[in-house]
């Protein structure tokens, strides 16, 4: 007797339906819009969820430079860099990291980084992130749909 008659259809690359979506980090926290975003690059937020696949959607951040930290964090994290030479690590707050040039990507990016995959599918997953500091961007012509993140869990 055929006791499984259906069987679960995954979702390849191919068939995903990808679609792009921004995002306002305007009065944001980075934890908490960084997880979300995360979610939506992986695709947990679609019926068709696949673990081992891209199916997730492009994200476009506008408005990183207005995101901000709970606490004392803005002055008292730490972000450690490494250059491999002896004596070549270096230490920066985000206050002082948001100073330099594309300082608000780097912080956002290494808080999505994180909480993404790790390996091959986590770095595959973070190129279809685009992070911009001010209001414009420039994928008009993919004409993403701007969504409200605070109505996601």
């Amino acid at each position: 007797m055929n006791t499984l008659s259906e069987k679960t259809r995954f979702v390849t690359t191919a068939e995903a339906e990808k679609q792009w979506v921004v995002v306002d980090a305007t009065d944001q926290t980075v934890g908490r819009l960084s997880s979300k975003v995360a979610k939506i690059l992986r695709g947990k937020y679609k019926p068709c969820f696949t673990p081992n696949q891209d199916c997730g959607d492009n994200v476009i951040i506008i408005n990183a430079s207005k995101v901000k930290f709970s606490g004392k964090k803005w002055t008292e994290k730490q972000y450690l860099t490494f250059s491999g030479y002896p004596g070549g690590q270096h230490k920066a707050s985000p206050a002082e990291l948001s100073k330099r040039p594309h300082g608000y990507e780097r912080i956002l990016r290494h808080a999505v980084k994180g909480m993404l995959t790790k390996g091959h599918l986590g770095t595959k997953l973070l190129g279809n992130l685009y992070i911009y500091e001010g209001a414009e961007h420039k994928q008009q012509a993919q004409s993403p749909k701007e969504i409200d993140i605070n109505t996601l869990k």
